[in-house]
């Protein structure tokens, strides 16, 4: 009979055998001390030992510390009888150091006399890799400022992360559920239906501008990026997009073109630069001054546009101290390409940024050549007077000729402060008529300071006394001038009384002070729009690069989807790309430096074209090469017009005629849209017809505008050539 039994059971051991090697889940049976008596191959396996060497080893030795340190508390509770299984994530160690996570299940098998336990451990690293990829995925998503959605084919929102909730003011239980069209204005009832059209065919929305009404009623203007979501096979199940509020920057760029026109037409040079010494800005009067065009000077430095001797003996410290937080004035000789040697006064006014920094400095050059000429000529005839004093018969009435004729403001007093003279440009100055003074005494205006009283009594006593700025109060409001009080001599060398030049500087003053608070706005603006493109390089590119590289990390977790994932892989990587050239040619058009105006513009419509989805016919037969002011002025307007048609237009065909007749350029933009009412668009900002008008103007030209409600849109400008000798510098 025992004989029988130990027949019977054998072919059941080897089956428990058996099973026990063919298991795919790691299987260990220990003792109560935690020393193992059996492995199964699959445990040899994930570990990389043989089963002799893992039998010479205790289960702590597995695992890092503090993962081997929770395992050995819940096996002591089950050596104790309080449990008698757990179930634990932890990692183990393989022979080459490197660590993968395990499922353990662990139980006790106390049937035996001599009680065992037996582990299952089961490799569970990809699902906690995916865990990870997913946890950062939500993430990005969820610390990201723009708003991101999600939703059905039919419209019906069934995600929506805190940055929608911060740009429309829906919380999340109040969106979800809802159909997306609740965000749209009333006026484009149509625009979500074709929307999602698009996506149901496969397409994308990319950087579609437009606006969306948020909880409160509030109407913003946002850039969508949307596109399909597609299941396993293909098949477009939902769709998912990115919104980004953009009104402040709509507003910060109509500001900015503002601020730069303002300083644009300041007849006084005025540049902006940093604390690197580059130049920020450059109007057209200091461009026109240098000769040169405005890409030789933006962007570059001081010593690079400039004279290296002269930014470093006299430039640069001077502009130290105007970022220590000094206003400097300061006058100076320089040397101009056309106009030769000019004496310039100097103004340099520090600039805060938000945070009270001073990172920028303003610089106002007017140029006082014809003043210092003016001095100088009276200056040399006070010498000569001194040197013939002798010869003279009437040094007196020689200087009053002088006076009366000098072309600055300049009053001859006696030592009892009675007008001897005046010159015509001190009445002019002054309002007043050369009768109304002359004979009578300076001191019968009610107005006289005490302090001026005194420069008179101290030039008397044969004192030169000067002010370049002074302030006084005068009828309620404030003036400034420019003086300068000395005696003048009689052929015996006495003092006979005194010589007042006077320059009313107020409408300068004022200007300085507009300039500096509208280059200071100027300043936050390009801040602000330096702001912007950071957002967008962070919030758009970088979040899709950041989704680009967990998508690669799954890659390589999961190789065996390489060859079906690697176009799509590849087709996020151009797309990325093209958005990246996208936005650095909005910024700046290297073709139109390197192919000319006509073949960069050219360009541009090819390229704006396919990235928008939409038909230009771009016709041109200027043979002429356009000066480089001209090209690029009509570069930008062909940008703005072209943005414009394609936000506002309802259609996809676009018509761009550049030609030249007669010794003019014309530019020609025509879409056969939805148009629009011409009068009310002049009294708004918002498609740009003013960026456009100022362009055109500064380069000597002509726009119009022909626009009726359903009749489509055409802006035709027209621009005088210059002759060949004023057009050496082109563009194409």
């Amino acid at each position: 009979m025992a004989e029988s039994t130990a027949r019977a059971r054998t072919p059941d051991t080897q089956l428990f055998h058996d099973v026990f090697n063919a298991s795919p889940i790691g299987i260990v049976v220990e003792n109560l001390e935690g020393q193992p008596l059996f492995v199964n191959t699959a445990f040899c396996s994930m570990l990389g030992f043989s089963e002799q060497e893992l039998r010479s080893k205790h289960c702590v030795d597995f695992s890092p510390p503090e993962d081997a340190e929770k395992d050995w508390a819940l096996f002591q509770q089950l050596r104790a009888g309080s449990i008698d299984h757990y179930q634990l994530e932890k990692r183990y160690f393989r022979r080459d150091g490197s660590l993968f996570w395990a499922r353990l299940s662990l139980s006790l098998l106390n049937s035996r006399s001599s009680p065992l336990v037996i582990a299952m451990v089961e490799d569970i690293t990809d699902k906690k890799k995916a865990e990870e990829a997913l946890l950062r995925h939500a993430a990005v998503i969820e610390s990201s400022d723009d708003a991101i959605a999600a939703g059905t084919l039919d419209g019906i929102i069934v995600s929506w992360n805190k940055g929608a909730e911060k740009i429309y003011g829906y919380t999340e239980a109040e969106a979800v559920g809802k159909p997306i069209n609740m965000l749209t204005p009333p006026e484009r009832p149509d625009e979500e239906n074709k929307i999602l059209e698009i996506l149901k065919a496969g397409g994308r929305i990319e950087h579609f501008e437009t606006v969306r009404v948020t909880k409160t009623g509030k109407r913003i203007i946002v850039s969508l990026s949307i596109s399909p979501i597609q299941d396993s096979s293909g098949k477009v199940v939902g769709v998912s997009g990115i919104a980004r509020d953009i009104s402040d920057r709509k507003r910060d760029e109509e500001k900015l073109r503002e601020y730069e026109r303002a300083v644009e037409n300041a007849q006084d040079m005025i540049g902006v630069v940093d604390r690197e010494y580059r130049f920020l800005l450059a109007n057209a009067q200091y461009l026109k001054m240098r000769n040169l065009t405005r890409e030789q000077v933006v962007g570059h430095l001081i010593p690079d546009v400039l004279d290296k001797k002269i930014f470093e003996t006299v430039i640069k410290p001077e502009l130290d101290e105007c970022f220590k937080g000094k206003v400097v004035r300061y006058e100076r000789t320089f040397s101009y390409p056309e106009l030769g040697d000019r004496h310039l006064s100097l103004s340099y006014f520090p600039i805060e940024d938000a945070n009270g920094t001073i990172n920028r400095a303003a610089c106002i050059l007017r140029d006082i050549t014809e003043r210092k000429q003016a001095e100088e000529a009276m200056r040399e005839m006070n010498r000569a007077l001194e040197r013939k004093s002798a010869l003279l018969q009437s040094q007196e009435e020689l200087l009053r000729i002088f006076v009366k004729n000098v072309p600055v403001a300049v009053a001859m007093l006696d030592r009892d402060m009675k007008y001897m003279q005046v010159s015509d440009r001190w009445c002019s100055d002054n309002s007043v008529e050369a009768s109304e003074l002359l004979g009578r005494s300076r001191y019968e205006s009610p107005e006289m300071p005490e302090r001026w009283k005194e420069v008179n009594r101290r030039a008397l006593q044969g004192e030169t006394l000067r002010a370049d700025e002074d302030r006084w109060e005068s009828g309620g409001s404030t003036r400034w001038a420019r003086w300068e009080v000395r005696p003048w001599s009689n052929p015996d060398g006495t003092v006979g009384g005194i010589l007042v030049f006077a320059e009313d500087i107020t409408r300068r003053k004022q200007m300085e002070e507009e300039l500096s608070g509208m280059i200071r706005k100027l300043i936050e603006s390009q801040e602000q729009e330096r702001a912007r493109i950071g957002r967008e390089l962070h919030d758009d590119i970088n979040q899709r690069l950041a989704m680009l590289a967990v998508e690669l990390e799954q890659l390589q977790d999961d190789p065996s989807e390489i060859q079906t994932r690697v176009q799509e892989l590849q087709k996020q990587t151009t797309e990325i790309s093209d958005d990246v050239q996208a936005l650095s040619r909005e910024l700046h058009s290297s073709k139109l430096e390197y192919l000319g105006a006509v073949a960069g513009m050219k360009s541009w419509c090819k390229d704006f074209a396919e990235r928008q989805n939409i038909e230009i016919d771009f016709n041109s037969d200027v043979s002429s090469a356009l000066p480089r002011e001209i090209g690029l002025s009509l570069f930008r307007v062909l940008q703005e017009a072209l943005h414009n048609a394609v936000k506002h237009s309802g259609v996809r065909r676009f018509e761009v005629q550049l030609r030249e007749n007669l010794g003019e350029v014309h530019l020609a933009i025509t879409d056969f849209g939805r148009g629009f009412d011409v009068e009310e668009a002049m009294q708004s900002t918002g498609l740009g017809l003013t960026s456009m008008r100022e362009r055109v103007r500064l380069v000597n030209g002509t726009i119009t505008l022909d626009s009726k409600p359903m009749h489509g849109t055409s802006i035709h400008v027209r621009v005088p050539l210059p002759s060949d000798d004023a057009s050496q510098r082109a563009v194409g």
